[in-house]
């Protein structure tokens, strides 16, 4: 029976760039060792990482004022590095809070300087994105996280701001065409759209750095990531070899361009069949339901149970709301194809005859 991966991450991986992982684990490129052998100094890797950062450039179109790092510790960490390397004690920086994640990150930077909050969605339940922001003048940036994983929720329109623009990407990056110039500082956890877990994506403007007075912990200070091109320690080899080749194909299948068109597709299916079908209910605001990630339940726990174990049956693989939300959750990742999308339809409006 074919299983159809809709876990939210670590998440569904293109089929040929796990081969050409598990091919470079047993000899990576022809050398004669594996990748998992070679030293993160050699010329070998300094090839693989200045590849993967010229490639996030490239799709993302932009110049040499931004750099880029690939870093450890996953995007949790980038909610306490952030604020350590871009406010002192005195200052103050805004937060939209429309979900979970937005929301630790706000409490992990109350830690550093004062947090403002510009908007929030916990009133409905965080089931839409509230685009009415106010952003002091004082306030050194703005944070959003562009896309919610838990509550399937998605910014379509980036706000405009003149504070620096911060954007946790985490489960939409490379998922669409948009004008990252806009943003000052981009994080990303791998695991969803660009690789596997354990390495995490920073993009930033090198004038945003050095400005704060704070003592920063050597290995937290973004300054010397920069200085040392992510290899000030012993970086996450394997995974950022696997995001080289997952950007590989992201460039091979058309771009963002690409990616955006069959992510469309595969949304628009799911959201027509949900609507389409009574006994399911998307509460997510329909100008703001996320592409990556469509959260959606049967009123009838007991039904929604059975559902899931049907489900299961059928090979359709990590549909079950997160812990705190519950109900059910389809994730649609770019290496996710659309007939894993319309299997799911087809089982579903057979469930409901």
């Amino acid at each position: 029976m074919k299983k159809h991966n809709f876990n939210s991450g670590p998440s569904v991986l293109p089929q040929e760039v796990l081969e050409q992982a598990s091919q470079a684990i047993l000899n990576f490129n022809g050398i004669g060792l594996s990748i998992l052998e070679i030293g993160h100094r050699s010329t070998w890797f300094v090839e693989v990482i200045e590849e993967a950062k010229s490639l996030v450039k490239e799709l993302m179109n932009i110049g040499e004022e931004y750099e880029v790092l690939f870093l450890q510790g996953g995007a949790t960490t980038q909610f306490m590095q952030i604020p350590l390397n871009l406010i002192d004690h005195a200052d103050t920086a805004s937060y939209c809070d429309d979900g979970v994640w937005g929301s630790k990150a706000a409490k992990e930077a109350a830690l550093f300087g004062n947090v403002h909050i510009a908007a929030s969605s916990k009133d409905k339940n965080y089931s839409y994105i509230n685009k009415n922001f106010e952003v002091p003048v004082s306030s050194k940036y703005l944070h959003i996280t562009t896309n919610n994983t838990v509550e399937g929720t998605q910014w379509h329109n980036f706000p405009n701001v003149a504070t620096p623009l911060i954007g946790d990407m985490s489960s939409d990056i490379f998922s669409r065409e948009i004008d990252f110039t806009k943003f000052d500082l981009i994080y990303a956890g791998a695991q969803k759209n660009m690789g596997a877990a354990g390495v995490n994506l920073v993009v930033l403007k090198k004038d945003l750095v050095g400005k704060i007075k704070r003592k920063i912990p050597t290995i937290l200070d973004y300054k010397n990531h920069i200085e040392a091109n992510s290899l000030l320690n012993t970086p996450p080899v394997f995974a950022i070899y696997v995001a080289l080749l997952t950007l590989r194909w992201i460039k091979k299948e058309g771009g963002l361009k690409e990616m955006e068109k069959r992510s469309l597709e595969k949304a628009n299916l799911l959201y027509a069949t949900i609507d389409a079908l009574p006994i399911f209910n998307c509460p997510i605001a329909k100008e703001d339901r996320s592409n990556m990630n469509a959260v959606f339940f049967i009123e009838d726990e007991n039904l929604q149970n059975k559902f899931l174990d049907v489900c299961k049956e059928n090979g359709m693989i990590g549909v079950k709301g997160y812990r705190t939300v519950g109900g059910i959750r389809v994730s649609m990742y770019n290496a996710l194809e659309l007939s894993s999308v319309q299997a799911f339809c087809d089982l579903m409006k057979k469930f409901c005859n």
